[in-house]
């Protein structure tokens, strides 16, 4: 189904989408030399409030809106196109609809940086006052030589040395960028030039990639045949695709079951259709791995967005996109407003992690956002993962999603042997730590003498999460957040994981000036110097936020997949898509310590981790072995975990819901409340609290208040937080109170201020 192009609009006025904290459009005059020249998605500037700013055209109007006497002109138009087409437009106004949000809010977190020439254009103009509300400008273009090989036979011909190196690298590959080829070959552009002049080569003129996705070469795959299984699941997207029929479906597999064989193969349907695709995984600095193999099946010709991209970048991958110059697009959440032309396919790649979910501004679920873009575009959806969120698993157990089933490993490979490991009776191994229980000792010990890798997962960072004073008893804490400071040896600092204040660890105790600390806990610095100590022998890495700056994340799995790392020792980092032959061990320092969290889905979360980091062992011919160690060995998520038995952990888990109501048996909608005193917080969530309680579905019954009550940190970056939940089974009368409270929030709640979380995580 094409979107087409945006029709200009004739009208006298239109109406405007600004990135201001209002629910409503604004009406603006078009000027007599701008008629015509205008079309829903365009982005103008806008004279607003005393100030000037760059807003998005959304439609057009003849007459002025009641009790309205005049409009302010259009002060210019910034860019020749659209920057939304009609489809990507109409899906974006559904979810600033259903998340309540402001549409120019939407727009501006959708869109991609202004071009340099509107930048300037703004600042001749006057148009820079509030430069807080536009998008930074771009860097400057780089340009280099893509090489395609012509396919006229060299075997033969009469090529100097340097000649016969370049056109080597063609192996298994049709183009190559000029960078590539430095340190293979000197002076490659004159050789290249002699190449192209002898029929050998084509050469274009291209824009340089930086991106580091695409610095590494890649041999093109032959794909091995598919699973029986793996058949099935392709058999019935492509059906789907062929019929354009709209369809959602759950791809459910274990760890290792060939997920991302299905995805190549669906996408490259939908290519050879002429259609586009986008690809939505968690965290895209976490799957290099997987763009590799995207890229070894399609080449280059995919754009990779992420937020390492300079605006340059940005904005030329958004315009390759929308042009349908490229027809793939994969990135994190944020990917999902990425201008695909003509829309057949979205794959949301591990979809119960909770990284959809925008925690700031406009407050997405890029998952229900891709079900929702994808049934507008008349494009197919496919949600994959080996631990389906429950609320996922519960629509395609009703018929809502298609299911999808690969139930065991494509290559063969066993699911891994599980051992768990009671830390009440394994108090202490054999090297005194309390995170390396005999069992655990002996299994690294097992694996490293035959010559096997391990992964050792703790989720919390630093050498110890909190410090207290031996003095007092008073733990070092955040001055601007209710958290204790965690100790990073390697930095010399105390740090806060919030707002990342540091101090330094000698700093006297604030209340009695005592200068000895007791250490409360384990975090993965320490864990890491205990396995270094336990097997001197063997090279130990970290894998965690602290390490992971720049291109850390990659060096250290690339070290890990070559060999030279024995043992990673990491945080969630270490669980998310990762294949690599030779982990045979996968260690869980503390497999309950996620259930303590404050949250209906904390054993949901726990089991998913458990079961995505167990599945890192033994993905290929050595099998695998998982220790899980915990304080709570008969709790389901372990237990359960450990049988990899998803099934019944959902069976479980799904009677617990429905008996108190939550999740999928109700909807959730949270008012967050903040301000600089902790009474003036209160306060606003207990007024907002009354709103919500004087509406009358409230008071039948048919939706629940639950609070106002502190947030779990209610001091965060200098500020005091508190919440209110809205809870019923009723989607449209929830809606109807929730509006009631964006009205008043919306009149304003000064000194303090509020936001809406629809369908809170």
């Amino acid at each position: 189904m094409s979107t087409g192009a945006s029709e200009s609009i004739e009208s006298h006025y239109v109406e405007v989408a600004l990135p201001v904290p209002l629910r409503k459009l604004f009406t603006y005059d078009v000027p007599a030399k701008l008629r015509g020249s205008l079309k829903p998605g365009s982005r103008v500037a806008v004279p607003f409030s005393r100030r000037k700013l760059a807003g998005f055209v959304v439609a057009g109007r003849e007459e002025l809106p009641e009790g309205v006497s005049r409009a302010l002109p259009v002060a210019g138009l910034l860019e020749s196109e659209p920057v939304f087409s009609p489809e990507l437009l109409r899906f974006l106004g559904r979810a600033a609809k259903y998340y309540m949000h402001p549409l120019g809010e939407v727009l501006r977190a959708a869109a991609p940086a202004l071009p340099s020439g509107a930048m300037r254009r703004l600042r001749e103009d006057g148009f820079l006052e509030a430069t807080e509300n536009l998008p930074g400008q771009r860097v400057a273009h780089h340009r280099t030589w893509k090489l395609t090989a012509t396919g006229k036979d060299a075997s033969a011909a009469r090529l100097g040395a340097r000649q016969r190196r370049l056109m080597d690298q063609f192996a298994g590959r049709d183009s190559i960028l000029l960078e590539e080829l430095r340190g293979e070959v000197s002076d490659p552009r004159a050789v290249a030039r002699s190449l192209a002049e002898k029929g050998f080569l084509e050469v274009q003129e291209v824009e340089a990639i930086r991106d580091p996705f695409f610095r590494i070469p890649v041999t093109r795959d032959e794909p091995h045949p598919p699973t029986a299984a793996q058949r099935l699941a392709i058999g019935a997207l492509v059906e789907a695709l062929e019929k354009r029929s709209g369809q959602a479906f759950l791809l459910h597999g274990v760890t290792g079951s060939g997920k991302t064989e299905v995805y190549l193969r669906a996408i490259d349907q939908v290519r050879n259709s002429g259609r586009g695709a986008i690809l939505l995984v968690p965290e895209i600095a976490l799957t290099p791995q997987l763009v590799g193999r995207f890229r070894a099946r399609f080449g280059d010709d995919i754009a990779v967005l992420h937020s390492a991209l300079t605006a340059r970048q940005r904005e030329d991958a958004w315009q390759a996109l929308r042009k349908g110059r490229v027809q793939v697009a994969i990135g994190a959440r944020s990917a999902l407003f990425a201008p695909v032309a003509d829309l057949g396919l979205i794959v949301v790649d591990e979809e119960h992690d909770p990284s959809f979910k925008q925690d700031e501004g406009f407050r997405y679920h890029a998952r229900d956002m891709a079900l929702l873009r994808a049934r507008d575009a008349g494009a197919i959806c496919v949600l994959g993962s080996a631990t389906p969120s429950v609320e996922t698993y519960h629509r395609a157990n009703h018929g809502l999603l298609g299911l999808l089933s690969l139930p065991s490993r494509a290559t063969g490979a066993t699911m891994p042997d599980v051992q768990i490991v009671d830390l009440r009776r394994h108090r202490v191994g054999p090297t005194g730590h309390p995170l390396i229980s005999g069992p655990l000792f002996a299994a690294l010990g097992r694996c490293l003498d035959q010559g096997h890798q391990a992964i050792v997962f703790l989720n919390r960072r630093g050498f110890a999460p909190s410090l207290r004073c031996e003095s007092c008893g008073l733990v070092a804490e955040c001055p601007a957040c209710s958290v204790a400071l965690t100790e990073h040896r390697g930095q010399g600092a105390l740090r806060c994981h919030y707002c990342d204040f540091q101090r330094a660890i000698a700093i006297p105790c604030t209340a009695c000036q005592g200068t000895e600390y007791k250490r409360l806990g384990v975090g993965t610095e320490q864990l890491q110097k205990a396995v270094e100590e336990s097997f001197p022998d063997a090279c130990v890495a970290r894998l965690d936020r602290d390490t992971a700056s720049g291109d850390g994340v990659e060096q250290v799995l690339d070290r890990l997949r070559s060999g030279e790392i024995d043992v990673l020792v990491g945080t969630q980092m270490v669980t998310k898509g990762h294949d690599i032959a030779g982990v045979t061990l996968v260690g869980v320092a503390l497999a309950d310590q996620s259930l303590a969290f404050p949250d209906f889905r904390a054993s949901e979360r726990t089991f998913q981790l458990l079961a995505q980091v167990a599945g890192r062992a033994g993905r290929a011919d050595s099998p695998g072995e998982v220790v899980l160690q915990t304080f709570q060995p008969d709790h389901p998520a372990v237990r359960l975990a450990a049988q990899h038995d998803y099934e019944s952990f959902y069976a479980e888990e799904i009677g617990a819901r429905q008996e108190v109501g939550y999740p999928p048996f109700a909807r959730l909608v949270s008012v967050r409340v903040h301000a600089g005193a902790e009474d003036e917080a209160r306060r606003a969530s207990q007024a907002l609290a009354d709103t919500a309680r004087s509406h009358q579905s409230v008071q039948d019954g048919a939706v629940q208040v639950l609070g106002p009550a502190p947030a779990p940190l209610v001091r965060l970056r200098g500020r005091y937080h508190y919440r209110l939940l809205l809870k019923s089974p009723e989607r449209k009368l929830l809606r109807n109170v929730t509006a009631h409270l964006a009205a008043r929030i919306e009149a304003g709640l000064a000194p303090a201020h509020a936001t809406l979380d629809i369908d809170p995580l």
